[in-house]
Order: C-alpha cells, then sequence, then structure tokens
C-alpha cells in the first residue's frame, strides 16, 4: 500500500471508530477487549495517537521508552469521544510527511512510513472493537489493508520489544487470503519465526477473506470463519504463542 493510503485508512477508520463508540455508549463492554469498556478502549486509543505522533517527530536515535504512551493524561470518561478525535487530527496531521522522514520507532524500519502503517492497522483493529462493542458485528477491513496488515503483523511478531519471539522446532503455518492476493508460510524455529511470502505446503493451511484473517490473527474472530486444513492444534499454539 502506499503512504497516503495508511493516513486515509487511520482517518476514515478513526470516524468510524467514533461513531460506534458513541452509539454503544462509554459504559458498553468491549468483548474482544475483555478488560475494557468503551471509556477504557478510548483512552488507549487516544493515548496512542497522541504517543504514536510524538514519536513521528522524534530522530531515530532519541532516548524513547517503549510504552511510555501509558504515562500520557487521560480526561474523564465523557471527554473521550472528542478527545480521540482531537488526537486522530493530530496524528493524521503529523504523519501527513513523506514515509522515508526518518523517526523513532520501535521497531524497523526508522522512519515515518512505519508509523502511518502502524497506526493505520491500529486503527483498523480499534474500530473492529468499538463496532463490535456496538452492534455485536464489525464490517470488514478493507480487503488490501487487511492483506497488508497480515504481512506487517508477522514482520512485527520478531521485533516486539521485551517479548520474546514465537518459536519452534520448524512447524510450519500457511496463511492464504481469498479475496486479494497474500500467501505467506511462517516457520517456527527455535530463533523465532521465518516468514515467506509464497504459496507452499504448510503443516496446517489456514484460508479466508484478507479481513478474516487479519481478525483471527489478532483475536477478533472465531477460526471457524476460516478454512483450516492439515494439523488444527498448530493455530490453537499459534494464537498463544503470537500476541502482542
Amino acid at each position: 500500500m502506499e503512504p497516503a493510503q495508511h493516513v486515509e485508512a487511520i482517518r476514515t477508520n478513526a470516524a468510524a471508530l467514533l461513531d460506534a463508540a458513541a452509539a454503544a455508549g462509554l459504559d458498553a463492554p468491549v468483548p474482544t477487549c475483555p478488560e475494557w469498556d468503551v471509556a477504557d478502549l478510548l483512552g488507549h486509543v487516544g493515548r496512542t495517537y497522541r504517543w504514536a505522533a510524538s514519536c513521528s517527530m522524534r530522530a531515530p536515535s532519541d532516548d524513547v521508552r517503549f510504552g511510555s504512551g501509558g504515562q500520557i493524561p487521560t480526561p474523564e470518561r465523557s471527554e473521550r469521544v472528542a478527545w480521540v478525535r482531537e488526537g486522530a487530527d493530530a496524528l493524521v496531521a503529523a504523519l501527513d510527511r513523506p514515509a522515508d522522514t526518518p523517526a523513532w520507532t520501535w521497531a524497523p524500519p526508522p522512519t515515518v512510513g512505519f508509523w502511518q502503517r502502524r497506526q493505520a492497522h491500529e486503527t483498523a483493529m480499534h474500530r473492529v472493537d468499538a463496532q463490535i462493542a456496538a452492534t455485536g458485528t464489525a464490517e470488514p477491513i478493507d480487503a488490501e489493508l487487511a492483506a497488508d496488515g497480515i504481512d506487517e503483523w508477522l514482520h512485527l511478531l520478531h521485533n516486539l520489544p521485551r517479548r520474546t519471539p514465537p518459536t519452534g522446532s520448524g512447524e510450519t503455518l500457511h496463511f492464504h487470503c481469498t479475496d486479494v492476493p497474500g500467501e505467506w508460510l511462517v516457520r517456527l524455529t527455535p530463533d523465532g519465526i521465518d516468514v515467506q511470502r509464497e504459496h507452499a505446503k504448510g503443516d496446517v493451511a489456514a484460508r479466508g477473506t484478507a479481513s478474516d484473517l487479519i481478525c483471527w490473527l489478532q483475536g477478533r474472530a472465531p477460526v471457524e470463519r476460516l478454512e483450516v486444513f492439515g494439523d488444527a492444534s498448530l493455530l490453537t499454539r499459534w494464537r498463544e504463542l503470537a500476541k502482542f
């Protein structure tokens, strides 16, 4: 995807997220994030937007602590919809720059493009959370964006700060989008995961729309939405290992 598409995805999904949050009400539980209600979801999103905007303006060599966005003050619950809207506008403005502009990031590449892509997918997934809180279902993520999200997710899993990447002894998983181009063979090795963008036979294969695949990978959809071939227990193990 082009950087401008990532920035536009932030804008459109943030608007949909806020519409769903308003419809659900601040006290509504978020089934996909069991410890949160909608106000908690908005608090997380608003802090993340402000932290990401700030990081995108920092030099790659700056001393920034991963997760320090949690220290950003959060307003009263009744003010959070407006606060997230302000944060989304500020984030879009901060990221409306060339993708190759150097910036502090917590995974490669150290550029503004990292934040454009990361926040596009962060926003889309939390839009799903808000819509499920409001109605019990969510609109599918745009197929091209979802496929890009799968690719990004698999890259990030090997680069998470303070987390051990998924490991194994050579087991393979094949993820296959059925609505847009996108196939990945993931091998679990003792040192982490090896990802190849290719069609190949794995110990288990999971096929589905790009939206259903990314939502399953990030714990927002049941495995029953996918076609599964091979060792299904490996998918259960993957979901336990592959978490932020």
